[in-house]
């Protein structure tokens, strides 16, 4: 609940008000967007499931939950990666800051995701589509415990899901790192109280980011296997980071909540109306 209405309230504030012209709100609305469609791919059937003892899943179910988590989770990657570069683009090269490209970069990670997911959901529905029926150590579908379900070798199948997700995966970290790390080191000519409005803002951010990379990292950067781990791992880029973005991204932005104060006293002016 706390995703959702964060998410939805997010996207419906910053369409609604001048913010969108901004790139950095433009993202952030995409980001709330594939962040409430991302909760809605585990997390309703895990509830569900929680209400009764046995636990059954139609095999075209869960290549469909597959699917939805590497289209919105990659989609989820690029755009945090666009958006780091959007905030170096502005801060290092103002003068070279093109808004226009890194509007275009959003759209970019809708297709980047949609690759993402045919790569990892085709193969697999090619290679394990005559599995018998066994129990999944997880709450949710994913590639590596469907992998040990398999008839066949999938042993250069699981080689090709750490060198896709997980290389993906850290790449882009390495690459928010170094992109906050250039930000911070470039605002070291800035203010006192500059520096530590600024440094306050991208601690949260990294947080963020090493709570969805970290164990997205440890995932699916290692050969293919189950740990009993795994299940509690998920959570974090499957559950807690959809739900903190908006509080991080939104609640510590005074534009964001001036933003939607105006939103809520407009529904308010209206219904009295």
């Amino acid at each position: 609940m706390v995703s959702m209405v964060g998410n939805v309230l997010t996207v419906v504030t910053i369409t609604t008000s001048p913010l969108l012209k901004c790139p950095m709100y433009y993202f952030l609305a995409h980001l709330s967007f594939i962040d409430a469609c991302y909760s809605c791919v585990n997390t309703p059937k895990l509830i569900v499931d929680s209400l009764y003892e046995k636990k059954t899943r139609l095999f075209n179910e869960c290549m469909t939950q597959i699917f939805g988590e590497h289209f919105f989770g990659g989609a989820d990657v690029i755009l945090l990666t666009v958006m780091a570069y959007d905030c170096y683009a502005a801060i290092s090269k103002p003068l070279y800051y093109d808004e226009s490209a890194a509007m275009w970069s959003a759209g970019g990670s809708g297709v980047g995701g949609r690759l993402s997911s045919w790569i990892h959901s085709d193969p697999l529905h090619i290679q394990i589509a005559l599995f018998v029926p066994k129990v999944i150590d997880h709450f949710m579908c994913d590639l590596n415990p469907l992998l040990d379900l398999a008839c066949t070798d999938t042993h250069n199948l699981g080689l090709f899901v750490a060198a896709n997700s997980g290389f993906l995966c850290l790449l882009n970290f390495l690459l928010l790192l170094g992109s906050y790390v250039v930000i911070l080191n470039s605002l070291r000519t800035q203010s006192l109280e500059a520096r530590q409005k600024a440094l306050s803002a991208y601690v949260s951010h990294i947080t963020t980011i090493i709570l969805f990379f970290v164990p997205c990292i440890f995932v699916y950067m290692r050969p293919a296997a189950t740990l009993p781990i795994d299940k509690a791992v998920t959570v974090f880029y499957t559950m807690i980071t959809p739900m903190l973005n908006p509080l991080i991204y939104t609640l510590r932005n005074d534009q964001m909540k001036n933003a939607i104060r105006k939103l809520c006293s407009r529904k308010l002016i209206s219904g009295e109306i």
